[in-house]
């Protein structure tokens, strides 16, 4: 099975884009009780800000993602986050590093650049360029690891508000996001309800389900069994979990898909041979390569801890207890954003009745939402490969 490549990256692409760096000018207050000083946040930009400032779109991205949106990167290529499912050939061999969600993102596109100033922010906890647990600890001079505080979704966008109000950017046109981006998307609407004009949440959840907290906590359990983890305290000692964190890739990575996608592209063909070896630790099916592949990859590219730190607060995230005392409709009381919803019909890590649950609270509360199911076989990926369905519902969204 080939990916959907977007035929328009080239064509609509913002072109090189530099990432830049803000340092927050004063301490950020968690949910944990802690406070975090100092804070800095790496950020891209496409398209023109309005001299009204009015027409800025919030992107935020997934687990592994980063600042890096659209368009290409200055840095290697090798550095991308743009990997994954179908990865090259959405990439149509460019050989440079595009943005995660560059597809969507640019003149003509879903959050056209002719119209919008989307603004992609890397987040808190995270390990390219925003300060996480790979960041200096003022108080010992050393990098935090596991001494960084426990973080949660709303730590993230209470980061992101106070980063937009340096920028001088008080109200958002929309805030958009896949997976953990569409956490973060749901609590800018609960958090700062008349801040934000609208929401766009892809392949997302009000809760992760009990089944995806446990897929977590299997790869954080690989990273944190590893000896060479080090209780978090691996910088500067010539070691990384990296066997831990390419166990927890192959875990997190393989969620992201769905069974018919899997037999498609790989079914049981073996990928050294033309029966098996009878071998142990080296791969046998094509699929055991691909994993390994990912996982050795990803390994080169991302920090151990914020894998750890990322993935908890995703599994912390729940907008009924956090905002509602147990129940989802109170929790979004404060949403006046209008809500679009995009889910997929094959992705099992998010299934589609978990929007359609937040579908009915949200119109239980008297709030307007749009709740769309596209049919697509790539499971929780679909976010990523099915830009070109996603689009005109996205701008017809956004233009009305």
């Amino acid at each position: 099975m080939a990916a959907r490549a977007n035929s328009d990256v080239a064509a609509g692409s913002v072109g090189t884009v530099e990432t830049k760096y803000l340092d927050l000018p004063g301490r950020l207050d968690l949910d944990c009780g802690r406070r975090l000083y100092p804070v800095r946040i790496a950020y891209e930009t496409y398209g023109t800000l309005a001299a009204e400032r009015d027409n800025v779109i919030l992107v935020c991205h997934a687990l592994s993602g980063d600042a890096h949106a659209a368009g290409y990167s200055a840095a290697p290529a090798a550095a991308g986050t743009r990997d994954g499912f179908g990865a090259e050939e959405r990439d149509l061999g460019a050989g440079r590093s595009l943005g995660w969600w560059d597809g969507m993102i640019g003149p003509a596109k879903a959050f056209d650049t002719d119209r919008f100033f989307v603004v992609s922010t890397n987040l808190l906890g995270g390990c390219r360029g925003t300060t996480g647990p790979s960041s200096q600890n003022p108080a010992t001079g050393r990098p935090y690891g596991s001494d960084f505080p426990v973080i949660t979704v709303a730590d993230m966008v209470r980061a992101q508000r106070a980063f937009l109000t340096e920028l001088g950017i008080g109200r958002l046109a929309a805030v958009a996001g896949g997976s953990l981006g569409g956490m973060q998307a749901l609590t800018w609407a609960v958090l700062y309800g008349d801040q934000v004009g609208a929401i766009l949440a892809v392949a997302s959840t009000h809760a992760l389900r009990p089944q995806g907290i446990a897929w977590n906590a299997i790869a954080r359990n690989s990273i944190t069994a590893d000896p060479d983890w080090q209780r978090g305290h691996y910088y500067g000692t010539g070691r990384t979990p990296a066997r831990g964190m390419g166990i927890a890739r192959m875990v997190g990575h393989i969620t992201y898909l769905s069974a018919q996608a899997l037999g498609q592209k790989f079914g049981r063909r073996l990928q050294h041979a033309a029966d098996i070896r009878y071998v142990l630790e080296e791969p046998e099916f094509e699929i055991e390569s691909y994993l390994r592949h990912q996982a050795d990859n990803f390994v080169k590219r991302f920090d151990a801890n914020t894998y750890l730190y990322t993935s908890r607060a995703l599994s912390y995230f729940d907008l009924a207890r956090e905002h509602g005392r147990g129940k989802l409709v109170d929790a979004l009381r404060n949403v006046s954003a209008r809500t679009l919803l995009i889910s997929f019909s094959s992705d099992w890590l998010y299934p589609p009745g978990d929007f359609e649950e937040l579908a009915a609270a949200l119109a239980a509360a008297g709030k307007d939402v749009a709740l769309h199911v596209i049919d697509a076989p790539y499971g929780h990926d679909c976010f990523l490969l099915e830009e070109a369905r996603q689009t005109p519902i996205i701008r017809r969204f956004l233009a009305s």
